[in-house]
């Protein structure tokens, strides 16, 4: 009776020891050493205009939302270094006095100051734009690590398929949704860096949002876009 209990004792002892290291080996093959950052992003950003010519300021909150994808490629074995390509959409809201109308009997585009004596209820541009972010990836993740310091620096292209200046004033209202002196191609240098999900962002364009056809107080309109916000990761 002693020499059953003790033998099945060792039985479970050792059947123990089997199914926690087959536990442990299935632990360890999940691992994936393969493993990519592939994300979802959202950023939230508050917009600045450069290069602005004399007399045209921003007022008020102008702001950009974007929403995207992007593709991880790792490139070293340890894979925290790698090259990210993405596609996403954005929506920009720049808050200004810069006028944009038509002349009717033209068909040509107006630019002018709006002038402090004159009251308006609203003047602003919002655009929509197809992004493509390409980016160099370096962060301190290992293949089990989820919140980890994270640098991203590149470049990203633009296409602005939809663009609507306003203006708002009591007894008139301009919309100009068809001009031909946009930039619809942008493209810009991005840097974000952040830990886990929450990150800084910033985006600085390199090419104007108008062409060299757009022309107010005689000077061009050279406007810039620069981006400064959040950005959020999820896998």
């Amino acid at each position: 009776m002693k020499y059953l209990s003790f033998s099945l004792l060792l039985f479970l002892l050792c059947s123990g020891q089997a199914v926690f290291s087959q536990d442990s080996v299935n632990e360890y093959t999940v691992v994936d050493s393969l493993y990519r950052e592939d994300q979802v992003y959202i950023g939230v950003t508050f917009n600045l205009l450069s290069n602005k010519p004399e007399g045209i300021s921003q007022n008020g909150l102008s702001g950009s939302l974007q929403l995207g994808f992007i593709r991880d490629m790792p490139f070293n074995k340890r894979r925290n270094k790698a090259i990210g390509v993405g596609l996403g959409v954005s929506i920009d809201t720049f808050n200004q006095d810069l006028f944009i109308g038509e002349e009717s009997d033209e068909n040509t585009t107006i630019f002018s100051t709006i002038s402090e004596d004159i009251n308006t209820d609203k003047n602003r541009f919002t655009f929509y734009t197809l992004e493509m972010p390409i980016q160099y990836r370096w962060r301190t993740s290992t293949p089990t690590k989820y919140a980890f310091w994270r640098i991203h620096a590149g470049v990203q292209l633009g296409y602005i398929f939809r663009f609507k200046s306003t203006f708002i004033q009591e007894g008139n209202e301009v919309n100009q949704t068809d001009l031909p002196e946009l930039n619809k191609l942008q493209y810009g240098l991005t840097f974000a860096f952040g830990y886990g999900a929450f990150n800084f962002q910033t985006y600085y364009g390199l090419n104007t949002l108008f062409n060299d056809d757009a022309i107010v107080n005689g000077e061009n309109v050279n406007l810039q876009v620069i981006r400064l916000g959040l950005q959020f990761y999820f896998l």
